[in-house]
C-alpha cells in the first residue's frame, strides 16, 4: 500500500457551513498519480472549533438549516459555560466539533472522490472569527 499526504490551508470562511469539494479535489489532483485509481482518502481537520461533515451540496438552505440547528443545540453565551476566555462562541463551537468530528474517509474511485450525486464535503465553521483552517489530506492506495 502506498500512502500519500499533503496539508491543505483553507482560508478564514465566516461562522456557518461552507462547500470545500472543489479544494479537496485541486489538493487530490495534485497528490496522486493519474494511475491512482481506487484507495481511501482520509481527511483530517487539525482544529478543535470547527468540523467537517458530508450533505447535500446542491441546495443551499440545507447550510442554512445545519447552522441554525446547531445553534438552537449549542448557543452562545450561557451563563452555565465555564470555557469563556476565548469568547462567548468559543464553547459551543468545541460543542458542535464534537458532534459532527474533525475527520472523514472517503473511497477513491476511478481517481476520484466516490462521493454521491449530491454529495459535497463541508468545513463547517463554528466561530465568528475562526481564522484559516488546516486539512491534512492522506491518500492510501
Amino acid at each position: 500500500m502506498a500512502y500519500q499526504q499533503t496539508t491543505l490551508t483553507l482560508s478564514a470562511y465566516a461562522r456557518g457551513i461552507h462547500i470545500i469539494t472543489p479544494q479537496i479535489n485541486q489538493a487530490i489532483d495534485q497528490l496522486i498519480s493519474t494511475e491512482t485509481k481506487t484507495g481511501l482518502v482520509h481527511l483530517f481537520l487539525q482544529h478543535t472549533s470547527a468540523s467537517l461533515a458530508i450533505n447535500e451540496n446542491a441546495d443551499p438552505d440545507v447550510r442554512w438549516d445545519t447552522e441554525d440547528w446547531l445553534n438552537n443545540i449549542a448557543p452562545a453565551d450561557q451563563p452555565q459555560y465555564r470555557h469563556t476566555l476565548e469568547g462567548s462562541d468559543d464553547l459551543p463551537a468545541h460543542f458542535k466539533s464534537m458532534m459532527f468530528g474533525v475527520s472523514l474517509t472517503i473511497p477513491l474511485v476511478n481517481g476520484s472522490l466516490g462521493l454521491g450525486t449530491w454529495q459535497g464535503i463541508y468545513l463547517c465553521e463554528h466561530r465568528d472569527y475562526g481564522g484559516s483552517r488546516r486539512v491534512v489530506i492522506t491518500v492510501s492506495s
